[in-house]
Protein backbone atom coordinates (compact mmCIF):
# COMPACT_ATOMS: atom_id res chain seq x y z
CA UNK A 1 0.00 0.00 0.00
CA UNK A 2 1.03 3.56 -0.56
CA UNK A 3 1.85 5.77 2.41
CA UNK A 4 -0.06 8.93 1.67
CA UNK A 5 -0.24 12.21 3.51
CA UNK A 6 -2.38 15.24 2.72
CA UNK A 7 0.56 17.56 3.38
CA UNK A 8 2.51 16.02 0.49
CA UNK A 9 -0.12 16.74 -2.17
CA UNK A 10 0.95 19.00 -5.03
CA UNK A 11 -2.46 20.69 -4.77
CA UNK A 12 -3.41 21.71 -1.19
CA UNK A 13 -6.49 19.92 0.11
CA UNK A 14 -9.55 21.95 1.06
CA UNK A 15 -10.46 22.05 4.73
CA UNK A 16 -13.82 22.10 6.49
CA UNK A 17 -14.64 24.78 9.03
CA UNK A 18 -13.00 24.17 12.38
CA UNK A 19 -15.12 23.46 15.45
CA UNK A 20 -17.49 20.94 13.87
CA UNK A 21 -20.51 20.06 16.00
CA UNK A 22 -20.26 16.60 17.56
CA UNK A 23 -23.69 16.69 19.24
CA UNK A 24 -25.27 14.30 16.73
CA UNK A 25 -22.67 11.54 17.03
CA UNK A 26 -24.27 9.94 20.11
CA UNK A 27 -27.80 9.85 18.66
CA UNK A 28 -27.71 6.08 18.08
CA UNK A 29 -25.20 5.06 20.73
CA UNK A 30 -26.20 2.32 23.16
CA UNK A 31 -24.44 1.87 26.48
CA UNK A 32 -24.45 -1.50 28.12
CA UNK A 33 -26.63 -3.80 26.01
CA UNK A 34 -28.94 -6.49 27.35
CA UNK A 35 -31.92 -8.20 25.77
CA UNK A 36 -34.03 -9.12 28.78
CA UNK A 37 -36.70 -6.47 28.09
CA UNK A 38 -39.71 -6.84 25.82
CA UNK A 39 -40.04 -5.13 22.43
CA UNK A 40 -43.56 -3.82 22.98
CA UNK A 41 -42.25 -0.77 24.85
CA UNK A 42 -40.47 0.37 21.70
CA UNK A 43 -43.81 0.55 19.86
CA UNK A 44 -45.44 2.41 22.76
CA UNK A 45 -42.62 4.97 22.92
CA UNK A 46 -42.82 5.46 19.15
CA UNK A 47 -46.56 6.08 19.31
CA UNK A 48 -46.19 8.32 22.35
CA UNK A 49 -43.54 10.42 20.58
CA UNK A 50 -45.17 10.75 17.15
CA UNK A 51 -48.87 10.92 18.06
CA UNK A 52 -48.84 14.68 18.82
CA UNK A 53 -47.33 15.45 15.40
CA UNK A 54 -49.73 13.14 13.58
CA UNK A 55 -52.66 14.65 15.46
CA UNK A 56 -51.55 18.19 14.58
CA UNK A 57 -51.57 17.33 10.88
CA UNK A 58 -54.89 15.51 11.21
CA UNK A 59 -56.48 18.49 12.96
CA UNK A 60 -55.34 20.80 10.21
CA UNK A 61 -56.53 18.43 7.50
CA UNK A 62 -59.85 17.16 8.90
CA UNK A 63 -60.95 19.35 11.80
CA UNK A 64 -60.25 22.81 10.40
CA UNK A 65 -60.18 22.55 6.62
CA UNK A 66 -61.94 20.69 3.82
CA UNK A 67 -64.96 19.47 5.73
CA UNK A 68 -68.29 21.13 6.46
CA UNK A 69 -68.53 19.11 9.67
CA UNK A 70 -65.21 18.89 11.56
CA UNK A 71 -64.03 15.33 12.11
CA UNK A 72 -63.13 14.61 15.72
CA UNK A 73 -60.48 12.29 17.13
CA UNK A 74 -61.45 9.06 18.88
CA UNK A 75 -58.71 8.68 21.47
CA UNK A 76 -58.48 4.86 21.43
CA UNK A 77 -58.93 2.60 18.44
CA UNK A 78 -61.23 0.23 20.32
CA UNK A 79 -63.58 3.09 21.23
CA UNK A 80 -64.71 3.55 17.61
CA UNK A 81 -68.46 2.96 17.40
CA UNK A 82 -71.02 3.27 14.63
CA UNK A 83 -70.97 4.87 11.19
CA UNK A 84 -70.22 8.41 12.41
CA UNK A 85 -67.02 9.73 10.73
CA UNK A 86 -64.02 10.02 13.04
CA UNK A 87 -60.28 9.57 12.96
CA UNK A 88 -57.95 7.41 15.01
CA UNK A 89 -54.18 7.38 15.51
CA UNK A 90 -52.02 4.33 15.94
CA UNK A 91 -49.28 2.09 14.61
CA UNK A 92 -49.69 0.11 11.41
CA UNK A 93 -49.33 -3.65 11.70
CA UNK A 94 -49.33 -5.78 8.55
CA UNK A 95 -50.30 -9.40 9.03
CA UNK A 96 -49.14 -11.38 6.01
CA UNK A 97 -47.91 -14.94 5.51
CA UNK A 98 -45.18 -13.65 3.18
CA UNK A 99 -43.04 -12.23 5.98
CA UNK A 100 -40.01 -14.37 6.92
CA UNK A 101 -39.98 -15.98 10.36
CA UNK A 102 -36.84 -15.77 12.51
CA UNK A 103 -37.99 -18.79 14.53
CA UNK A 104 -38.36 -20.90 11.40
CA UNK A 105 -34.88 -19.80 10.28
CA UNK A 106 -33.35 -20.89 13.60
CA UNK A 107 -35.16 -24.22 13.39
CA UNK A 108 -33.67 -24.88 9.93
CA UNK A 109 -30.13 -23.53 10.37
CA UNK A 110 -29.70 -23.49 14.18
CA UNK A 111 -28.38 -19.94 13.96
CA UNK A 112 -29.58 -16.54 12.80
CA UNK A 113 -28.30 -15.15 9.52
CA UNK A 114 -29.30 -12.08 7.58
CA UNK A 115 -29.98 -13.92 4.33
CA UNK A 116 -31.20 -12.04 1.30
CA UNK A 117 -34.97 -12.07 0.83
CA UNK A 118 -35.83 -11.45 -2.80
CA UNK A 119 -39.61 -11.36 -2.56
CA UNK A 120 -42.25 -9.04 -1.15
CA UNK A 121 -43.77 -9.10 2.30
CA UNK A 122 -47.03 -7.80 0.89
CA UNK A 123 -49.45 -10.15 -0.84
CA UNK A 124 -53.11 -10.79 -1.65
CA UNK A 125 -53.76 -12.21 1.82
CA UNK A 126 -52.59 -9.08 3.65
CA UNK A 127 -54.49 -7.74 6.63
CA UNK A 128 -53.71 -4.18 7.77
CA UNK A 129 -54.41 -3.19 11.35
CA UNK A 130 -54.10 -0.01 13.38
CA UNK A 131 -53.12 -0.56 16.98
CA UNK A 132 -52.51 1.42 20.13
CA UNK A 133 -52.33 0.62 23.84
CA UNK A 134 -56.03 -0.39 23.85
CA UNK A 135 -55.83 -2.99 21.07
CA UNK A 136 -56.10 -3.15 17.29
CA UNK A 137 -58.71 -2.66 14.61
CA UNK A 138 -58.60 -3.88 11.02
CA UNK A 139 -58.33 -1.23 8.30
CA UNK A 140 -60.31 -1.68 5.09
CA UNK A 141 -61.30 0.55 2.18
CA UNK A 142 -59.86 1.88 -1.06
CA UNK A 143 -57.82 4.59 0.71
CA UNK A 144 -55.65 1.96 2.37
CA UNK A 145 -55.43 -0.43 -0.59
CA UNK A 146 -52.24 -0.27 -2.59
CA UNK A 147 -50.46 2.12 -0.23
CA UNK A 148 -46.81 1.47 0.54
CA UNK A 149 -46.55 1.47 4.31
CA UNK A 150 -44.61 -0.76 6.65
CA UNK A 151 -45.44 -2.26 9.99
CA UNK A 152 -44.63 0.32 12.65
CA UNK A 153 -45.56 3.49 10.73
CA UNK A 154 -47.63 5.86 12.88
CA UNK A 155 -50.64 7.23 10.98
CA UNK A 156 -54.00 8.91 11.46
CA UNK A 157 -56.85 7.17 9.63
CA UNK A 158 -60.12 8.95 8.97
CA UNK A 159 -63.28 6.93 8.35
CA UNK A 160 -65.97 5.01 10.19
CA UNK A 161 -66.75 1.60 11.65
CA UNK A 162 -68.29 -1.02 9.40
CA UNK A 163 -71.04 -3.45 10.34
CA UNK A 164 -68.53 -6.22 11.07
CA UNK A 165 -66.31 -4.04 13.26
CA UNK A 166 -63.63 -3.03 10.75
CA UNK A 167 -62.59 0.57 10.11
CA UNK A 168 -63.42 1.82 6.61
CA UNK A 169 -60.64 4.29 5.79
CA UNK A 170 -61.43 7.36 3.69
CA UNK A 171 -58.14 9.24 4.13
CA UNK A 172 -54.85 9.03 6.05
CA UNK A 173 -52.06 11.35 7.13
CA UNK A 174 -48.63 11.04 8.68
CA UNK A 175 -46.46 13.01 11.12
CA UNK A 176 -44.77 15.03 8.38
CA UNK A 177 -41.15 16.10 8.27
CA UNK A 178 -39.41 17.17 11.47
CA UNK A 179 -37.97 20.68 11.95
CA UNK A 180 -34.77 21.28 10.03
CA UNK A 181 -31.75 23.18 11.39
CA UNK A 182 -30.55 26.06 9.29
CA UNK A 183 -27.77 25.06 6.93
CA UNK A 184 -24.56 27.05 6.91
CA UNK A 185 -23.73 27.35 3.23
CA UNK A 186 -20.16 26.80 2.10
CA UNK A 187 -18.69 29.60 0.03
CA UNK A 188 -16.53 27.27 -2.04
CA UNK A 189 -16.88 23.84 -3.61
CA UNK A 190 -16.01 21.13 -1.11
CA UNK A 191 -16.86 17.48 -1.57
CA UNK A 192 -17.62 14.47 0.58
CA UNK A 193 -16.74 11.11 -0.97
CA UNK A 194 -19.46 8.53 -0.34
CA UNK A 195 -18.64 4.87 -0.89
CA UNK A 196 -20.15 1.58 0.24
CA UNK A 197 -19.92 -2.15 -0.24
CA UNK A 198 -16.26 -3.04 -0.68
CA UNK A 199 -17.27 -6.55 0.44
CA UNK A 200 -13.64 -7.57 0.72
CA UNK A 201 -13.13 -11.33 1.00
CA UNK A 202 -10.35 -13.59 2.20
CA UNK A 203 -9.75 -14.66 -1.40
CA UNK A 204 -9.78 -11.05 -2.74
CA UNK A 205 -9.11 -8.58 0.07
CA UNK A 206 -8.06 -5.51 -1.95
CA UNK A 207 -8.96 -5.33 -5.62
CA UNK A 208 -7.32 -3.20 -8.30
CA UNK A 209 -10.32 -0.84 -8.24
CA UNK A 210 -9.93 -0.37 -4.49
CA UNK A 211 -6.26 0.52 -4.96
CA UNK A 212 -7.20 3.01 -7.69
CA UNK A 213 -9.80 4.50 -5.35
CA UNK A 214 -7.21 5.08 -2.60
CA UNK A 215 -4.88 6.76 -5.08
CA UNK A 216 -7.68 8.89 -6.53
CA UNK A 217 -8.83 10.11 -3.12
CA UNK A 218 -5.26 10.87 -2.10
CA UNK A 219 -4.79 12.89 -5.30
CA UNK A 220 -1.97 10.81 -6.71
CA UNK A 221 -3.59 9.58 -9.92
CA UNK A 222 -5.82 10.66 -12.77
CA UNK A 223 -5.67 13.79 -14.87
CA UNK A 224 -4.86 17.23 -13.49
CA UNK A 225 -8.61 17.90 -13.37
CA UNK A 226 -9.11 14.70 -11.34
CA UNK A 227 -6.37 15.72 -8.93
CA UNK A 228 -7.88 19.18 -8.48
CA UNK A 229 -11.27 17.59 -7.77
CA UNK A 230 -9.60 15.21 -5.32
CA UNK A 231 -8.01 18.14 -3.49
CA UNK A 232 -11.53 19.50 -2.88
CA UNK A 233 -12.66 16.29 -1.13
CA UNK A 234 -12.70 17.05 2.58
CA UNK A 235 -13.94 13.73 3.95
CA UNK A 236 -14.65 10.12 2.95
CA UNK A 237 -17.57 8.20 4.43
CA UNK A 238 -17.69 4.42 4.01
CA UNK A 239 -21.29 3.23 4.35
CA UNK A 240 -20.83 -0.31 5.58
CA UNK A 241 -20.22 -3.77 4.13
CA UNK A 242 -16.49 -3.29 4.30
CA UNK A 243 -15.79 -7.02 4.44
CA UNK A 244 -17.74 -10.24 4.04
CA UNK A 245 -17.76 -12.42 7.14
CA UNK A 246 -17.81 -16.18 6.68
CA UNK A 247 -20.92 -18.27 7.23
CA UNK A 248 -21.62 -19.87 9.61
CA UNK A 249 -20.17 -17.24 11.97
CA UNK A 250 -16.93 -17.83 13.83
CA UNK A 251 -17.50 -19.65 17.08
CA UNK A 252 -20.67 -21.34 15.86
CA UNK A 253 -19.07 -24.72 15.29
CA UNK A 254 -16.43 -26.78 17.06
CA UNK A 255 -14.79 -27.65 13.73
CA UNK A 256 -11.31 -26.12 14.11
CA UNK A 257 -10.91 -25.60 10.37
CA UNK A 258 -14.23 -23.80 9.95
CA UNK A 259 -13.67 -21.82 13.13
CA UNK A 260 -10.16 -20.63 12.23
CA UNK A 261 -9.97 -16.90 12.92
CA UNK A 262 -6.62 -16.27 11.22
CA UNK A 263 -7.99 -15.72 7.68
CA UNK A 264 -10.49 -13.13 8.91
CA UNK A 265 -7.84 -11.43 11.03
CA UNK A 266 -5.54 -11.24 8.00
CA UNK A 267 -8.40 -9.89 5.89
CA UNK A 268 -9.11 -7.13 8.41
CA UNK A 269 -5.41 -6.26 8.62
CA UNK A 270 -5.16 -5.95 4.83
CA UNK A 271 -8.32 -3.83 4.58
CA UNK A 272 -7.08 -1.69 7.49
CA UNK A 273 -3.87 -0.93 5.58
CA UNK A 274 -5.91 -0.03 2.50
CA UNK A 275 -8.20 2.30 4.47
CA UNK A 276 -5.20 3.88 6.17
CA UNK A 277 -4.09 5.17 2.76
CA UNK A 278 -7.34 7.17 2.67
CA UNK A 279 -7.24 8.16 6.36
CA UNK A 280 -3.76 9.56 5.83
CA UNK A 281 -5.09 11.91 3.17
CA UNK A 282 -8.34 13.15 4.77
CA UNK A 283 -10.83 12.46 7.57
CA UNK A 284 -12.36 9.00 7.22
CA UNK A 285 -15.60 7.76 8.81
CA UNK A 286 -16.65 4.10 8.80
CA UNK A 287 -20.16 2.80 9.35
CA UNK A 288 -20.73 -0.93 9.92
CA UNK A 289 -22.98 -2.90 7.58
CA UNK A 290 -24.78 -6.21 7.70
CA UNK A 291 -21.69 -8.17 6.59
CA UNK A 292 -19.22 -6.49 8.97
CA UNK A 293 -17.94 -7.70 12.38
CA UNK A 294 -20.60 -5.82 14.35
CA UNK A 295 -23.82 -6.73 16.11
CA UNK A 296 -26.56 -7.22 13.53
CA UNK A 297 -29.34 -5.47 15.49
CA UNK A 298 -30.09 -1.89 14.51
CA UNK A 299 -28.70 0.55 15.35
CA UNK A 300 -25.38 -1.16 14.79
CA UNK A 301 -22.70 0.10 17.13
CA UNK A 302 -19.35 1.38 15.85
CA UNK A 303 -16.75 -1.08 14.64
CA UNK A 304 -14.16 -1.40 17.36
CA UNK A 305 -11.13 0.85 16.69
CA UNK A 306 -8.79 -2.00 17.63
CA UNK A 307 -9.73 -3.62 14.30
CA UNK A 308 -8.00 -0.74 12.51
CA UNK A 309 -4.53 -0.44 13.99
CA UNK A 310 -3.20 1.58 11.04
CA UNK A 311 -6.22 3.85 10.61
CA UNK A 312 -6.53 4.86 14.24
CA UNK A 313 -3.11 6.50 14.10
CA UNK A 314 -4.76 9.35 12.18
CA UNK A 315 -6.75 11.92 14.13
CA UNK A 316 -9.38 12.23 11.40
CA UNK A 317 -10.34 8.55 11.56
CA UNK A 318 -13.49 7.52 13.40
CA UNK A 319 -15.97 4.68 13.48
CA UNK A 320 -19.65 5.55 13.73
CA UNK A 321 -22.96 3.85 14.35
CA UNK A 322 -25.29 2.64 11.61
CA UNK A 323 -27.33 4.73 11.06
CA UNK A 324 -25.50 7.90 12.06
CA UNK A 325 -25.93 11.66 12.05
CA UNK A 326 -22.97 13.95 11.56
CA UNK A 327 -22.39 17.53 10.55
CA UNK A 328 -19.90 18.47 7.85
CA UNK A 329 -19.20 22.14 7.23
CA UNK A 330 -22.67 23.19 8.39
CA UNK A 331 -24.56 20.44 6.53
CA UNK A 332 -26.45 17.87 8.61
CA UNK A 333 -26.05 14.40 7.09
CA UNK A 334 -27.97 11.25 7.99
CA UNK A 335 -26.17 8.14 6.79
CA UNK A 336 -27.26 4.52 6.63
CA UNK A 337 -25.64 1.33 5.37
CA UNK A 338 -28.98 0.53 3.77
CA UNK A 339 -30.65 -2.25 5.80
CA UNK A 340 -33.60 -0.06 6.79
CA UNK A 341 -34.36 0.99 3.21
CA UNK A 342 -33.76 -2.51 1.84
CA UNK A 343 -36.37 -3.86 4.25
CA UNK A 344 -38.89 -1.19 3.22
CA UNK A 345 -38.51 -2.30 -0.40
CA UNK A 346 -40.17 -5.58 0.56
CA UNK A 347 -43.25 -3.63 1.67
CA UNK A 348 -43.58 -1.58 -1.52
CA UNK A 349 -46.72 -2.38 -3.51
CA UNK A 350 -46.06 0.07 -6.32
CA UNK A 351 -42.97 0.57 -8.48
CA UNK A 352 -41.35 2.83 -5.89
CA UNK A 353 -37.60 3.18 -5.93
CA UNK A 354 -35.44 2.87 -2.81
CA UNK A 355 -34.82 6.62 -3.15
CA UNK A 356 -38.55 7.37 -3.01
CA UNK A 357 -39.01 5.04 -0.05
CA UNK A 358 -36.16 6.75 1.81
CA UNK A 359 -37.85 10.10 1.18
CA UNK A 360 -41.12 8.64 2.46
CA UNK A 361 -39.51 7.76 5.80
CA UNK A 362 -38.84 11.46 6.41
CA UNK A 363 -42.55 12.12 5.83
CA UNK A 364 -43.29 9.38 8.35
CA UNK A 365 -40.70 11.02 10.66
CA UNK A 366 -39.22 7.58 11.27
CA UNK A 367 -36.36 5.98 9.32
CA UNK A 368 -36.81 2.36 10.41
CA UNK A 369 -40.50 1.70 11.12
CA UNK A 370 -40.23 -2.03 10.27
CA UNK A 371 -37.94 -2.51 13.29
CA UNK A 372 -38.39 -4.76 15.17
CA UNK A 373 -41.08 -6.54 13.13
CA UNK A 374 -38.96 -7.49 10.11
CA UNK A 375 -35.78 -5.48 10.77
CA UNK A 376 -33.75 -6.66 13.75
CA UNK A 377 -33.46 -3.98 16.39
CA UNK A 378 -32.32 -3.45 19.95
CA UNK A 379 -35.33 -3.44 22.34
CA UNK A 380 -35.32 0.19 23.47
CA UNK A 381 -37.60 0.94 26.42
CA UNK A 382 -37.11 4.65 27.16
CA UNK A 383 -37.14 6.16 23.65
CA UNK A 384 -37.11 5.29 19.95
CA UNK A 385 -33.87 6.56 18.36
CA UNK A 386 -35.19 6.00 14.83
CA UNK A 387 -37.69 8.84 15.22
CA UNK A 388 -36.41 11.77 13.13
CA UNK A 389 -36.02 14.74 15.46
CA UNK A 390 -34.04 16.91 13.05
CA UNK A 391 -34.61 16.64 9.31
CA UNK A 392 -31.20 16.19 7.68
CA UNK A 393 -30.11 18.31 4.75
CA UNK A 394 -28.78 15.12 3.15
CA UNK A 395 -29.87 11.51 3.65
CA UNK A 396 -27.30 9.03 2.33
CA UNK A 397 -28.10 5.32 1.90
CA UNK A 398 -25.37 2.86 1.00
CA UNK A 399 -25.17 -0.55 -0.67
CA UNK A 400 -27.86 0.12 -3.24
CA UNK A 401 -28.11 -1.48 -6.67
CA UNK A 402 -27.66 1.80 -8.51
CA UNK A 403 -26.95 5.49 -8.00
CA UNK A 404 -30.05 7.64 -7.58
CA UNK A 405 -31.07 10.98 -6.12
CA UNK A 406 -34.37 12.61 -5.24
CA UNK A 407 -35.66 15.35 -2.94
CA UNK A 408 -38.02 15.19 0.03
CA UNK A 409 -39.93 18.39 0.76
CA UNK A 410 -41.84 19.29 3.92
CA UNK A 411 -44.77 21.60 4.52
CA UNK A 412 -42.64 24.07 6.49
CA UNK A 413 -39.92 24.58 3.92
CA UNK A 414 -37.79 21.55 4.77
CA UNK A 415 -35.77 20.19 1.88
CA UNK A 416 -33.69 17.03 2.09
CA UNK A 417 -31.53 15.50 -0.62
CA UNK A 418 -31.75 11.69 -0.88
CA UNK A 419 -28.62 9.93 -2.23
CA UNK A 420 -28.51 6.23 -3.04
CA UNK A 421 -24.89 5.05 -3.14
CA UNK A 422 -24.22 1.86 -5.15
CA UNK A 423 -22.06 -0.95 -3.80
CA UNK A 424 -18.45 -0.44 -4.89
CA UNK A 425 -17.73 -4.09 -5.61
CA UNK A 426 -20.39 -4.16 -8.33
CA UNK A 427 -20.34 -0.58 -9.61
CA UNK A 428 -16.65 0.40 -9.11
CA UNK A 429 -17.96 3.88 -8.40
CA UNK A 430 -18.30 6.43 -5.62
CA UNK A 431 -20.49 9.51 -5.19
CA UNK A 432 -19.14 13.00 -4.59
CA UNK A 433 -21.44 15.34 -2.66
CA UNK A 434 -20.85 19.07 -3.16
CA UNK A 435 -21.33 20.73 0.24
CA UNK A 436 -22.01 24.10 -1.37
CA UNK A 437 -24.75 23.09 -3.80
CA UNK A 438 -25.64 19.56 -2.56
CA UNK A 439 -25.25 18.37 -6.15
CA UNK A 440 -23.97 14.83 -6.62
CA UNK A 441 -21.57 13.30 -9.11
CA UNK A 442 -20.97 9.61 -9.67
CA UNK A 443 -17.31 8.86 -10.32
CA UNK A 444 -16.41 5.53 -11.95
CA UNK A 445 -13.05 4.62 -10.51
CA UNK A 446 -12.14 1.97 -13.10
CA UNK A 447 -12.39 4.57 -15.86
CA UNK A 448 -9.69 6.70 -14.23
CA UNK A 449 -7.02 4.20 -15.23
CA UNK A 450 -7.59 5.13 -18.87
CA UNK A 451 -7.15 8.88 -18.34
Amino acid sequence: MLAMDADNLAIPRAQVTAGESEKYLTEFRIGRRHYTQQYNKLYYKRLETLKPFVQKHAQHKWEKHGHKQPIQLTQKVLNVEGPEPTYIIGSIFIDTPEKPSTLEQVEKTHWITDTEFAGKYRGPDDALYLEDESGRIRLVGKAIEGISVASGVIIAAMGSETANGDFDVVDICFAGMAPQPQRRFSTEDKYVALVSGFNATVESPVTLEMQLLAEYLAGTMGSEEDQRRSAQIVQTVVLGQIIEMPEPPLGHTEDAKVNDRKPVQQLLATVDAFLADIAGAMPLTLLPGKSDPADISMPQQPLHPSLFAHCKQYSGFRTATNPAYFEIDGTLVLASAGQNVDDLCHYAVRDETPCQLAARTLQWRHIAPSAPDTLWSYPFTEYDPFVVRNTPHVYVVGNQKKFDICVAEGTDGQTSQMIMVPGFKQSHSIVLLNLRTLECTQVHIGALATH
